[in-house]
């Protein structure tokens, strides 16, 4: 996780829920490992707790450039120790976080029933504390309350201080949104910010998600607009239960100092550290230069031999030159080792990685991790934008996908599409995504898939043994596309996927597009946390067309057919009280195939006659099946019902046995 400068203590809102949470964060930026220590900052899903934790690591970073920050998920964490583990390099891994001077760690709520991550973070702890090093945790729930955790790591992270953030009050809910406005350069009334503030969401995520809304309305559906209390109590009068009264990089090319290498233990470093030293005082300031950097990278676990043949010179080899030219190939690794660990994650502790002499070797490596990953299904090339009809049931939605396809991953992330079935939330997906892939020339990974087909996948990577490698093809795409994300309610193992998955993606700065047939606070069984995701970017309705958008669908269907371009014939059809595009093209198909059969040209009279008879719209007949309560003329014709009786043979086959 690379720390994000949105994250930062200017932007944060203190407020009477978080006003302990931030003094502490901002005590442990400016003093790391003098106070605090560890801190632990706890408290419920979108409150705050990654942005007070990216804070710290910026702070901290800006005051002292020369610190050694590392942030991190838990997820990450037990990522790169399985790595190292299966190769053998569990010590290396040790190593590596030896050095670090501010240590940064979210979600640590996972650690639930992972022993070796357990044992590992707690060795971890207490290197940090005793060399004065500095670690922040966040979770959702307080130490002591995460199940089936270490009793001695417990203690450990009980020891520092462990503070809550809760959920913000009126004041604090409205000068955050002031600040987000101030930000976003967004017009408003001044009432219209306190009408929004005093709707009581749950948590930040869902208050950021709702000015969201309001600002997609006021910057695609009508650009300049200034927003009004009116336009506030407009788009959330459908949400009654919100309703609540105000309350009234890499080191530098000429090395550490030899002191940095003498805090290592291993006899190995003390002994190029002394060898620094000597070098300082009696040879040529060229070898000092090679002793310090070999001693410094040997501690962070790469091969120095380039080093060591270059100080048995009898003369100055350029050691500007070889310095510059290991560091580069230091970084070199490093990237490649990060871009491996998204296909094959039991390949990043490889020792070819720890060699810069083989970054020939490594980048081969990566080619063959990479020929070998399979990518996650694109969108359809069927569902285009040019086909997608806009009406004002559906212009944000669509004006909110055109934004995305500009300038994917910025301001509407993640999209939250939701409607009934077959107004077309699965045809504007697919739209979002093959735009993507347009607008990067096609080499852009977008994944487009259906929720039901995540699950199934899931459940086929479990049973093979292959979960990481699942994970890995969502976590390479550039863009997340998942539709009827309403089935993974309920399904557990789904959802903590996802979640990791969305927070990587997110991090990234990659868009995530999700459709339901409704929107995020009516999924009961989604997980909180996964809810305020979900409702943090801009969650756009799509709503059952009107006459006009009804009107315009059967003209574009019609033009499929034998139909004459009929105004009047498109404008007749647009009257028919039908819910969705499904049935319009359900009712272009029965005319067509009526207008076949009768060796007739589709028309007005020849329509209006097949949808009504002679004597005005059908009833159907007693006989008929009758579903419901209220029967439809256009659809329940008796004399076009065909029942299919089964093979008779094959019945009394199935009886007899």
């Amino acid at each position: 996780m690379q720390l994000d400068g949105r994250y930062r203590f200017d932007n944060f809102v203190v407020g009477s829920a978080n006003r302990l949470a931030a003094a502490a964060a901002r005590a442990v930026a400016e003093a790391p490992g003098s106070t605090y220590n560890p801190l632990v900052i706890y408290g419920a899903s979108g409150l705050g707790k990654t942005h007070l934790l990216g804070a710290i690591g910026c702070h901290a970073a800006g005051l002292q450039p020369g610190l050694h920050v590392d942030a991190l998920t838990l997820d990450e964490f037990v990522r790169q120790l399985h790595a190292a583990v299966s190769v053998g390099e569990a010590e290396a891994f040790r190593q590596r976080y030896c050095h670090v001077d501010l240590l940064l760690i979210d979600d640590i709520q996972f650690l639930t029933g992972r022993r070796e991550t357990q044992a590992e973070l707690l060795r971890l702890c207490q290197s940090l504390q005793e060399s004065g090093r500095q670690i922040v945790l966040t979770s959702d729930r307080p130490p002591t309350e995460i199940p089936d955790v270490d009793e001695r790591l417990v203690t450990r992270l009980a020891g520092g201080l462990v503070v809550d953030i809760g959920t913000p009050d009126y004041e604090t809910r409205a000068a955050m949104l002031a600040t987000w406005c101030d930000e976003r350069t967004v017009q408003h009334e001044a009432g219209a910010i306190a009408e929004l503030a005093r709707l009581d969401f749950p948590n930040i995520r869902e208050l950021q998600g709702a000015l969201t809304r309001v600002v997609a309305y006021q910057g695609l559906a009508a650009a300049g607009r200034t927003i009004t209390v009116d336009d506030v109590r407009r788009f959330f009068a459908d949400h009654p239960d919100l309703l609540a009264a105000a309350s009234g990089g890499g080191a530098p090319t000429r090395g550490r100092p030899a002191q940095a290498a003498a805090r290592s233990s291993g006899e190995y470093l003390a002994f190029l550290s002394d060898f620094a030293h000597a070098v300082a005082q009696h040879v040529d300031a060229w070898r000092t230069q090679l002793a310090e950097a070999a001693a410094y990278w040997a501690g962070e676990g790469y091969r120095p031999a380039m080093l060591e043949r270059a100080l048995r010179a009898a003369t100055d080899p350029g050691a500007d030159a070889v310095l510059r030219g290991y560091v580069a190939a230091i970084e070199r690794l490093r990237a490649l080792e990060r871009e491996i660990c998204q296909v094959d994650p039991t390949a990043a502790g490889n020792d070819v990685f720890r060699d810069p002499e083989r970054v020939a070797d490594a980048a081969a490596l990566v080619a063959r991790a990479r020929a070998g990953a399979t990518p996650p299904a694109g969108p359809s090339a069927e569902f285009t934008r040019q086909a997608f009809e806009v009406g004002s049931s559906n212009e944000l939605a669509v004006r909110a996908a055109d934004a995305i396809v500009s300038e994917p991953g910025r301001r509407l992330n993640p999209l939250f599409i939701h409607g009934p079935s077959g107004v077309g939330k699965t045809h504007l997906l697919h739209a979002i995504g093959n735009g993507l892939m347009t607008a990067r020339q096609g080499r852009a990974v977008v994944a487009c898939i259906s929720a039901q087909a995540l699950i199934d996948e899931l459940i086929g990577a479990l049973r093979e043994g292959q979960v990481e490698r699942w994970r890995n093809r969502y976590r390479v795409a550039d863009a997340l596309l998942i539709d009827d994300v309403h089935f993974i309610a309920g399904k557990e193992r789904t959802q903590e996927e996802l979640f990791h998955v969305f927070n990587d993606l997110y991090a990234a700065g990659k868009q995530i597009v999700l459709t339901s047939d409704r929107p995020p606070r009516a999924l009961s069984e989604l997980e909180e946390r996964l809810r305020s995701r979900f409702a943090g970017g801009l969650v756009a309705e799509i709503q059952p067309p009107d006459r006009e958008l009804r009107e315009r669908l059967f003209v574009h269907y019609l033009a499929a057919t034998s139909a004459e371009r009929d105004p009047a014939l498109a404008a007749y059809l647009g009257e028919m009280p039908i819910a969705n595009a499904r049935e319009i093209l359900g009712v272009v198909n029965r005319l067509a195939a009526a207008a076949d059969m009768a060796a007739a040209r589709l028309t007005l009279d020849f329509a209006r006659a097949e949808l009504e008879g002679p004597g005005g719209p059908q009833a159907a007949p007693p006989e008929t099946l009758v579903v419901g309560a209220d029967v439809d003329p256009f659809f329940l014709d008796g004399e076009r019902v065909v029942w299919e009786w089964p093979d008779p043979v094959g019945r009394v086959i199935e009886e007899w046995r």
